[in-house]
Protein backbone atom coordinates (compact mmCIF):
# COMPACT_ATOMS: atom_id res chain seq x y z
CA UNK A 1 0.00 0.00 0.00
CA UNK A 2 1.72 3.43 -1.25
CA UNK A 3 1.31 5.67 2.21
CA UNK A 4 0.43 9.55 2.21
CA UNK A 5 4.32 10.52 2.78
CA UNK A 6 5.35 8.39 -0.10
CA UNK A 7 2.82 9.99 -2.54
CA UNK A 8 4.49 13.11 -1.60
CA UNK A 9 7.49 12.42 -1.55
CA UNK A 10 6.75 10.98 -5.61
CA UNK A 11 5.27 13.75 -6.46
CA UNK A 12 7.75 16.43 -4.85
CA UNK A 13 11.00 14.20 -6.90
CA UNK A 14 8.05 14.50 -10.12
CA UNK A 15 8.02 18.25 -9.79
CA UNK A 16 11.92 18.79 -9.10
CA UNK A 17 12.76 16.51 -11.92
CA UNK A 18 10.41 18.52 -14.17
CA UNK A 19 11.54 21.82 -12.69
CA UNK A 20 15.22 20.57 -13.62
CA UNK A 21 14.35 19.30 -16.93
CA UNK A 22 12.31 22.36 -18.08
CA UNK A 23 14.13 25.31 -16.45
CA UNK A 24 17.37 24.74 -14.35
CA UNK A 25 18.85 22.41 -17.44
CA UNK A 26 18.30 25.03 -20.17
CA UNK A 27 19.82 27.74 -18.06
CA UNK A 28 22.47 25.76 -17.78
CA UNK A 29 22.83 25.23 -21.05
CA UNK A 30 22.57 28.91 -22.24
CA UNK A 31 25.31 29.68 -18.67
CA UNK A 32 27.80 27.30 -20.10
CA UNK A 33 27.04 28.57 -23.86
CA UNK A 34 27.67 32.11 -22.61
CA UNK A 35 31.39 30.72 -21.12
CA UNK A 36 31.97 29.09 -24.45
CA UNK A 37 31.41 31.75 -26.74
CA UNK A 38 32.94 34.39 -23.99
CA UNK A 39 35.81 32.75 -23.99
CA UNK A 40 36.66 32.43 -27.74
CA UNK A 41 35.02 35.78 -28.72
CA UNK A 42 37.89 37.46 -25.93
CA UNK A 43 41.05 37.02 -27.60
CA UNK A 44 39.68 38.06 -30.66
CA UNK A 45 38.77 40.95 -29.30
CA UNK A 46 41.39 41.89 -27.46
CA UNK A 47 43.57 41.08 -30.77
CA UNK A 48 41.31 44.02 -32.58
CA UNK A 49 41.33 46.17 -29.88
CA UNK A 50 44.93 45.82 -29.48
CA UNK A 51 45.54 45.96 -33.46
CA UNK A 52 43.67 49.31 -33.20
CA UNK A 53 45.97 50.51 -30.02
CA UNK A 54 49.40 49.75 -31.81
CA UNK A 55 48.72 51.70 -34.95
CA UNK A 56 48.02 54.70 -32.68
CA UNK A 57 51.21 53.69 -30.78
CA UNK A 58 53.24 53.54 -34.07
CA UNK A 59 52.47 56.49 -35.61
CA UNK A 60 53.97 58.43 -32.69
CA UNK A 61 57.05 56.78 -32.29
CA UNK A 62 57.59 57.18 -36.39
CA UNK A 63 56.97 60.90 -35.48
CA UNK A 64 59.49 60.68 -32.52
CA UNK A 65 61.64 58.77 -34.97
CA UNK A 66 61.25 61.66 -37.81
CA UNK A 67 61.83 64.38 -34.98
CA UNK A 68 65.06 62.10 -34.04
CA UNK A 69 66.53 62.20 -37.57
CA UNK A 70 66.07 65.89 -37.91
CA UNK A 71 67.56 66.60 -34.80
CA UNK A 72 70.70 64.95 -35.32
CA UNK A 73 71.26 66.30 -38.80
CA UNK A 74 71.68 68.96 -37.06
CA UNK A 75 73.36 68.54 -33.77
CA UNK A 76 75.37 65.63 -34.23
CA UNK A 77 73.91 63.12 -31.99
CA UNK A 78 70.20 62.12 -30.39
CA UNK A 79 68.60 63.70 -27.44
CA UNK A 80 66.86 61.17 -24.53
CA UNK A 81 64.94 64.70 -23.88
CA UNK A 82 61.62 65.20 -24.48
CA UNK A 83 61.87 68.77 -23.87
CA UNK A 84 64.74 69.18 -26.10
CA UNK A 85 62.73 68.32 -29.08
CA UNK A 86 60.00 69.85 -28.72
CA UNK A 87 62.45 72.97 -28.30
CA UNK A 88 64.52 71.70 -31.31
CA UNK A 89 60.72 71.26 -33.48
CA UNK A 90 59.15 74.79 -31.84
CA UNK A 91 62.65 77.17 -31.90
CA UNK A 92 65.01 75.72 -33.91
CA UNK A 93 66.20 75.94 -37.73
CA UNK A 94 66.96 72.96 -40.07
CA UNK A 95 68.86 72.90 -43.32
CA UNK A 96 67.32 71.48 -46.61
CA UNK A 97 69.00 71.30 -49.76
CA UNK A 98 66.56 73.76 -52.62
CA UNK A 99 66.59 72.45 -56.02
CA UNK A 100 67.00 75.19 -58.46
CA UNK A 101 65.99 74.47 -62.36
CA UNK A 102 65.93 70.74 -63.72
CA UNK A 103 68.37 68.34 -64.58
CA UNK A 104 66.63 67.04 -66.73
CA UNK A 105 66.36 70.81 -68.49
CA UNK A 106 69.20 70.11 -71.12
CA UNK A 107 69.51 73.58 -72.73
CA UNK A 108 69.89 75.50 -69.36
CA UNK A 109 72.61 72.45 -68.12
CA UNK A 110 74.66 73.21 -70.85
CA UNK A 111 73.87 77.11 -70.27
CA UNK A 112 75.09 76.55 -66.14
CA UNK A 113 78.24 74.44 -67.52
CA UNK A 114 79.24 77.32 -69.90
CA UNK A 115 78.75 79.85 -66.82
CA UNK A 116 80.65 77.50 -64.26
CA UNK A 117 83.70 78.42 -66.90
CA UNK A 118 83.96 82.03 -65.72
CA UNK A 119 85.04 81.00 -62.14
CA UNK A 120 86.63 78.13 -61.97
CA UNK A 121 88.23 78.85 -58.21
CA UNK A 122 84.83 78.65 -56.90
CA UNK A 123 83.75 75.21 -55.18
CA UNK A 124 80.90 73.98 -53.46
CA UNK A 125 78.66 76.48 -51.04
CA UNK A 126 80.52 79.54 -53.29
CA UNK A 127 79.86 78.13 -56.72
CA UNK A 128 76.10 77.44 -55.71
CA UNK A 129 75.79 81.24 -54.22
CA UNK A 130 77.63 82.51 -56.85
CA UNK A 131 74.94 80.67 -58.99
CA UNK A 132 72.15 82.09 -56.18
CA UNK A 133 73.44 85.86 -57.03
CA UNK A 134 73.25 85.48 -60.81
CA UNK A 135 69.53 83.68 -60.69
CA UNK A 136 68.27 86.54 -58.20
CA UNK A 137 69.39 89.24 -60.88
CA UNK A 138 67.74 87.35 -63.63
CA UNK A 139 69.57 84.68 -65.09
CA UNK A 140 66.38 81.70 -64.45
CA UNK A 141 68.48 79.38 -66.64
CA UNK A 142 70.63 77.97 -64.25
CA UNK A 143 70.51 74.24 -62.75
CA UNK A 144 72.17 74.14 -59.39
CA UNK A 145 70.87 73.69 -55.20
CA UNK A 146 71.37 75.55 -52.16
CA UNK A 147 71.42 75.05 -48.75
CA UNK A 148 68.60 76.94 -46.99
CA UNK A 149 67.62 77.22 -43.21
CA UNK A 150 63.76 76.97 -42.56
CA UNK A 151 62.24 76.76 -39.12
CA UNK A 152 61.94 72.87 -38.67
CA UNK A 153 58.14 73.63 -37.16
CA UNK A 154 57.57 74.92 -41.02
CA UNK A 155 58.96 70.94 -42.84
CA UNK A 156 58.38 68.29 -40.31
CA UNK A 157 54.60 67.39 -40.31
CA UNK A 158 53.44 70.71 -41.95
CA UNK A 159 50.17 70.73 -42.61
CA UNK A 160 49.24 67.11 -40.87
CA UNK A 161 45.91 67.80 -39.32
CA UNK A 162 45.76 67.17 -35.41
CA UNK A 163 49.12 66.72 -34.99
CA UNK A 164 50.57 67.66 -31.41
CA UNK A 165 53.99 67.80 -30.16
CA UNK A 166 53.39 67.28 -27.02
CA UNK A 167 51.32 64.01 -27.47
CA UNK A 168 54.96 62.25 -28.13
CA UNK A 169 55.55 62.44 -24.70
CA UNK A 170 53.38 59.98 -23.62
CA UNK A 171 51.89 56.58 -24.34
CA UNK A 172 48.52 56.43 -25.50
CA UNK A 173 45.98 54.60 -23.74
CA UNK A 174 48.37 54.40 -20.69
CA UNK A 175 46.49 57.07 -18.30
CA UNK A 176 49.59 59.51 -18.91
CA UNK A 177 52.31 57.60 -18.37
CA UNK A 178 55.49 58.79 -20.64
CA UNK A 179 56.91 57.09 -23.51
CA UNK A 180 60.31 55.60 -22.54
CA UNK A 181 63.30 57.04 -24.44
CA UNK A 182 67.06 56.43 -24.26
CA UNK A 183 70.18 57.87 -26.87
CA UNK A 184 73.57 56.99 -26.48
CA UNK A 185 76.65 57.20 -28.05
CA UNK A 186 78.45 54.17 -29.10
CA UNK A 187 81.78 52.70 -30.66
CA UNK A 188 80.91 50.48 -33.55
CA UNK A 189 83.98 49.06 -35.11
CA UNK A 190 86.05 51.60 -33.82
CA UNK A 191 83.16 54.20 -34.89
CA UNK A 192 81.78 56.24 -32.71
CA UNK A 193 77.73 56.01 -33.87
CA UNK A 194 75.19 57.98 -32.24
CA UNK A 195 71.66 55.53 -31.30
CA UNK A 196 68.37 55.85 -30.09
CA UNK A 197 65.67 54.06 -28.88
CA UNK A 198 61.87 54.49 -27.71
CA UNK A 199 60.01 51.96 -26.18
CA UNK A 200 55.81 52.08 -25.57
CA UNK A 201 55.47 48.80 -23.15
CA UNK A 202 51.54 46.79 -23.57
CA UNK A 203 51.29 46.78 -20.17
CA UNK A 204 50.94 50.47 -20.19
CA UNK A 205 50.17 50.64 -24.20
CA UNK A 206 47.02 48.07 -23.28
CA UNK A 207 45.96 49.66 -20.15
CA UNK A 208 42.57 48.89 -18.79
CA UNK A 209 42.22 45.88 -21.04
CA UNK A 210 42.15 41.57 -20.30
CA UNK A 211 45.07 41.56 -18.12
CA UNK A 212 45.46 37.94 -18.35
CA UNK A 213 45.68 38.13 -21.66
CA UNK A 214 48.16 41.10 -21.97
CA UNK A 215 50.47 38.63 -19.36
CA UNK A 216 50.31 35.74 -21.94
CA UNK A 217 51.30 38.33 -24.98
CA UNK A 218 54.57 40.13 -22.68
CA UNK A 219 55.22 36.08 -22.23
CA UNK A 220 55.20 35.11 -25.92
CA UNK A 221 57.39 38.22 -26.42
CA UNK A 222 59.71 37.39 -23.79
CA UNK A 223 60.02 33.85 -24.95
CA UNK A 224 60.97 35.18 -28.94
CA UNK A 225 63.69 37.15 -27.61
CA UNK A 226 60.94 40.12 -28.38
CA UNK A 227 60.23 43.65 -26.49
CA UNK A 228 57.06 43.32 -24.90
CA UNK A 229 55.92 46.34 -26.52
CA UNK A 230 56.77 48.64 -29.64
CA UNK A 231 59.90 49.91 -29.74
CA UNK A 232 61.76 52.11 -32.71
CA UNK A 233 65.32 52.22 -32.96
CA UNK A 234 68.45 50.83 -30.34
CA UNK A 235 70.34 51.47 -28.20
CA UNK A 236 72.50 48.19 -28.57
CA UNK A 237 73.18 48.17 -31.67
CA UNK A 238 72.35 49.72 -35.10
CA UNK A 239 69.44 48.63 -36.91
CA UNK A 240 68.69 51.68 -39.01
CA UNK A 241 66.50 52.79 -36.74
CA UNK A 242 63.98 50.52 -37.26
CA UNK A 243 60.21 49.69 -35.55
CA UNK A 244 59.65 46.34 -33.97
CA UNK A 245 56.66 46.23 -36.19
CA UNK A 246 58.47 46.72 -39.60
Amino acid sequence: MITKDTWLKFMQNKVLNRLVTWFILPLGIIALSYILVDSISQPVKFNKEKASREQVGIERLKDIRTLQDAYKSVHGKYTDSFDSLRRFYLEEDIVVKLQIGSKDDSAAVAHTKEVRKSVPFLRGAQLNNFYLERYNAGDKSLVFSVDQKIPVVDTLFKGRQGFCIDSLRTIPFSNGKATEMEAVVKTVSGVKVPLFEARMPYRYLLFGMDNQLRINLDSECRNSNRFEGLQVGSVSAPNNNAGNWE
